[in-house]
């Protein structure tokens, strides 16, 4: 089965194709760098890590941007209010929105561009579409003339008159020959605002133009993949694509891909509303794998509800995975049992391949990864070991790979503690062997209490860390 992929421009599922054969050109838009990054940046940024991640495994060498907008109002606003330069303010955030990318082992970009390095590129772009007529400079701000673009609209499903531009202006809309129109340059209105020069007096980029010139400067007129979250569809995206279009004379993207949005208890998670959950105080109280399955665990087109028995569903998923790397019991590697588990290891692997090459059904694939660790648990309650079980095992790691997830345990099972549970262990099995169930019950119950979980089968007892 080919990869098919959902198309927002053309609102339905395509095969994917590339522009050069084996290559992926994807761009991907980044966060406005003026506060901490919360997890719905990090919900984005783990999909499009997902997306990446299985076009490699598929064969293809994956060209990645994502941008970093370190310069914008909200920036100058927190700068002015907590008297901070604007561009010392945005590289601190960057510094912890890699940090926190890292912590959830998310692939670095192929390139990070960030608006104050593009400045150059935006404004050779802003006079290519001044030369062509699709913009215009007034009294320093530059604009892009909308009702020039014939399909204007095409990505929103918008019609003009609906497209009110979201730039705010010095005065209204009184220096733009339409409302509709969009910023692409704006004019220094105060000293302590970051300002380069340009050919329309000392300004900055409006927030569309840096995608565009990014795109064209890294990799190209037109791309295979551009994505980011639904909320950029418009007027974002729809005004990347009227500015790109009309500069390049050629398609921006061949694909847009849109996650959806997390929302924290049913509403969208914003900044501007102070609903919002940070990544560090995320990472502080949980693996960043339990975060990674509750965002692969639903299709990245929906909505992605969050609340803590959503993440307490994600934990025990990820126990249930991390299940399938304990080590065998026993030692047989030949007969039906072993050969049914390396059959289940070849169903996985073609299950798994035939749900992402579905839109990147996450969700889909990672149920076929519970199906192979109940398979290989299967198999170790009924002895099988040797190649055969490391072969399901490496599937399980291959596979749970492909979706970033590392299946590591949160606690060292060589620490100082293992030798006394072991001990646990053999004295909980000789009062079983005695029938003094409630002592062994006891035993059971307070390694409980203390992280520690125990599985009873016919080969033994094994324990393993709770998550």
């Amino acid at each position: 089965m080919s990869l098919r992929v959902y198309n927002t421009l053309t609102r339905k599922k395509e095969e994917f194709t590339t522009l050069e054969p084996g290559v992926v050109r994807m761009y991907v838009c980044g966060p406005t760098v003026y506060d901490e990054a919360h997890i719905g940046h990090a919900m984005s940024a783990i999909i499009f890590d997902m997306i990446r991640r299985y076009l490699e495994f598929k064969g293809y060498e994956v060209r990645h941007v994502m941008n970093f907008t370190d310069v914008d109002d909200k920036i100058i606003d927190r700068a002015q209010r907590t008297g901070q330069d604007p561009l010392q303010l945005a590289q601190g955030h960057i510094d912890r929105f890699q940090e926190h990318m890292a912590a959830l082992n998310i692939l670095p970009p192929t390139h990070t561009p960030r608006v104050s390095q593009t400045i150059d590129e935006i404004i050779a772009m802003v006079s290519d579409l001044i030369a062509k007529g699709y913009a215009y400079e007034s009294e320093g701000d530059v604009y892009f003339r909308v009702r020039k673009d014939d399909d204007y609209g095409k990505l929103s499903r918008r019609k003009i008159e609906h497209a009110v531009s979201s730039d705010r202006q010095r005065f209204g809309d009184e220096l733009k020959e339409d409302a509709a129109d969009f910023a692409l340059w704006k004019a220094q209105k105060a000293p302590h605002e970051p300002a380069w020069p340009s050919p329309w007096g000392m300004g900055r980029p409006g927030w569309h133009i840096e995608c565009s010139a990014m795109v064209r400067q890294y990799l190209g007129p037109t791309i295979d993949i551009h994505g980011g979250g639904n909320d950029l569809i418009f007027p974002h995206h729809e005004n990347e694509i009227a500015q790109s279009e009309s500069c390049n004379a050629a398609p921006l993207a061949r694909y847009w891909i849109h996650n959806g949005m997390l929302q924290l208890r049913g509403e969208k998670m914003s900044k501007s509303i102070g609903n919002m959950v940070t990544v560090t105080e995320f990472l502080r109280h949980h693996p960043a794998d339990v975060f990674r399955i509750l965002v692969l665990g639903s299709h990245y087109r929906k909505p992605l509800a969050y609340d803590d028995e959503v993440v307490a569903q994600a934990a025990r998923a990820l126990d249930r995975l991390r299940s399938g790397l304990r080590p065998p019991t026993g030692a047989l590697s030949t007969g039906p049992e072993a050969e049914h588990l390396l059959a289940a290891a070849r169903q996985a692997r073609e299950r798994f391949q035939e749900a992402m090459d579905d839109d990147f059904n996450s969700a889909g694939a990672l149920g076929h990864l519970h199906d192979l660790v109940r398979a290989i648990n299967h198999a170790r309650d009924l002895g099988v070991g040797g190649e055969p079980f490391a072969r399901a095992q490496e599937t399980l790691r291959e596979l749970a790979g492909v979706l970033g997830l590392k299946l590591a345990d949160s606690t060292n099972a060589t620490s100082d503690a293992e030798p006394f549970i072991e001990l646990l262990i053999e004295v909980r099995t000789e009062m079983r062997k005695l029938k003094q169930w409630a002592v062994a019950d006891t035993i059971r119950d307070r390694l409980a209490e203390l992280g520690v979980v125990l599985e009873d089968s016919r080969s033994g007892t094994t324990w393993h860390w709770q998550n």
